[in-house]
């Protein structure tokens, strides 16, 4: 049995406890311009920084230094739960939200970029510790690039450094990891800063138009307002959603883009396949919309448009309350919730590249029913896949719907009704937040039980780690072998 390399972890603890301390200090300005306390964030950023700072310094080890695949796994797992554990001080010094489970919740929500929430009146809290909760959002949005390929830029699995813990759908499309990483953050960055500029140019307020940026690059959803991007003006709603849609595609893409390697953009067979997926959602329900509601057909699309793409980007912002659509609309936004946004973005879900991969063996069975000694091979991008990685990919999506099962279940006996459990279930998952019922797109989950709370904190921790990574430390042969 390899040994664990317990100070390498322990120095990882260190730093990510000293980027979180000094993320703190982000929040001071917002406080000294609203004139509200500043203590809050200082006093998280000192309990944070100084055993963050005696683990990094003093543990005699080297992060760069070179790690197996079991301690990679640990590694990525304790950097989320340490983000998670220090991210809740704020909200604990502010007495902003009440009761741990509520606390932990919340910040669960916010760095996995679910966006569920437990506040009833989310206007009500200090605009600092709004900024604070969006911009969890912003550093979940890259969360495991930036654990695994900033921070642990040695990390290899696979042979493969980027999205090597995020998703088992890898490319490599740089020979050095760090300079990836490097170009990836410009990206988001750019990204960011793009989308500020453009609401800004709407009307949209300083402060609403950062808060906005973050959850929707970051496929998050936390607004800093009650009825999220509802009040809003039409420009401002296509605005958002564009660049919800944006921030679905898979930043292998952006990187092509930037690097004018069109031939490579156009082979991607999985942008085509979420583009094509996307459109045909968004004409569905428009067309119920105007054939079902008393909508004009514009805002018939535009609602369309942007619940869809909110849906299947993961991001989970709301215009309008599709509980409130006829039964197969919302019963169809159930169904995207299983979709996910592209493989190497920031969305969660089971991801596009996966669909494609199921739809493609199962037209190799119906093909082999007529033809028994064909050999069809599932290729993508005109490279044929692995059969360890096309096995992989289909006991993920088995994975996926059993673990969804036993949740929901679990929320079930806990006392939750079955629509809120199967939407609570699902959308934590996929790092959605919306639901079904009282928790949908207009609602929360304050009324949950603390079981079924929990229960949604596990599986969104889950989902954003992409199932194997946590359930490889629960495999005797992770331990033994």
């Amino acid at each position: 049995m390899t040994r664990i390399n317990i100070k390498s972890l322990l120095k990882i603890i260190g730093l990510i406890m000293i980027i979180v301390s000094l993320s703190f200090l982000f929040c001071i300005p917002v406080a000294l311009a609203y004139s509200e306390p500043v203590e809050p964030f200082i006093f998280s950023s000192i309990i944070a920084l100084i055993p963050g700072a005696m683990l990094y310094l003093l543990v005699r080890s080297s992060i760069t230094e070179k790690v197996n695949v079991r301690d990679g796994y640990l590694s990525v797992t304790i950097s989320w739960l340490t983000l998670i554990i220090t991210g809740t001080l704020p909200y604990f010094f502010s007495g902003s939200i009440h009761g741990f489970t509520n606390v932990l919740f919340e910040t669960v929500s916010g760095f996995t970029t679910t966006g569920a929430s437990i506040l009833t009146d989310i206007e009500a809290l200090p605009k600092s510790i709004l900024f604070w909760r969006s911009l969890t959002h912003w550093i979940g949005g890259v969360g495991i690039i930036l654990l695994v390929i900033i921070i642990l830029p040695t990390l290899k699995v696979g042979g493969y450094n980027l999205f090597s813990l995020e998703s088992s759908m890898k490319q490599k499309i740089l020979p050095k990891t760090r300079s990836v990483a490097y170009r990836i953050l410009l990206i988001y960055l750019v990204i960011t800063v793009m989308e500020f500029i453009f609401l800004s140019l709407g009307g949209m307020n300083v402060f609403e138009s950062i808060c906005h940026s973050f959850g929707t690059v970051a496929t998050g959803g936390f607004s800093p307002r009650n009825t999220s991007i509802a009040g809003y003006s039409p420009y401002i709603q296509y605005v958002i959603g564009i660049f919800m849609f944006i921030s679905a595609m898979s930043y292998v893409i952006f990187y092509y883009a930037v690097t004018r390697k069109f031939k490579k953009l156009k082979a991607n067979e999985e942008l085509r396949f979420f583009v094509v997926f996307t459109v045909a959602c968004v004409v569905f329900i428009t067309l119920v919309l105007y054939y079902n509601t008393d909508r004009r057909f514009e805002e018939s699309f535009r609602d369309s448009f942007f619940q869809v793409v909110s849906q299947i980007s993961t991001t989970g912002f709301a215009t309008t309350d599709y509980m409130l659509w006829p039964q197969v609309g919302w019963f169809f936004m159930f169904f995207i919730m299983f979709a996910g946004g592209s493989t190497g973005s920031t969305a969660g879900g089971i991801k596009m590249a996966r669909h494609l991969i199921l739809i493609k063996n199962l037209r190799n069975v119906f093909v082999r029913l007529q033809h028994s000694n064909a050999v069809l091979p599932v290729k993508i991008d005109g490279r044929m896949v692995p059969e360890n990685i096309n096995s992989m990919m289909l006991v993920f999506i088995l994975f996926y719907a059993v673990i969804f099962l036993i949740g929901m279940s679990i929320m079930i006996l806990s006392g939750m009704p079955i629509s809120e459990s199967a939407g609570a279930s699902a959308t934590s998952m996929a790092g959605i937040g919306p639901g079904l019922g009282a928790s949908g797109n207009f609602g929360n989950y304050a009324h949950f039980t603390t079981v079924a709370k929990s229960t949604m904190m596990a599986l969104m921790i889950i989902g954003r780690l992409e199932l194997f990574t946590i359930l490889a430390l629960f495999s005797r042969s992770f331990w033994t072998n």
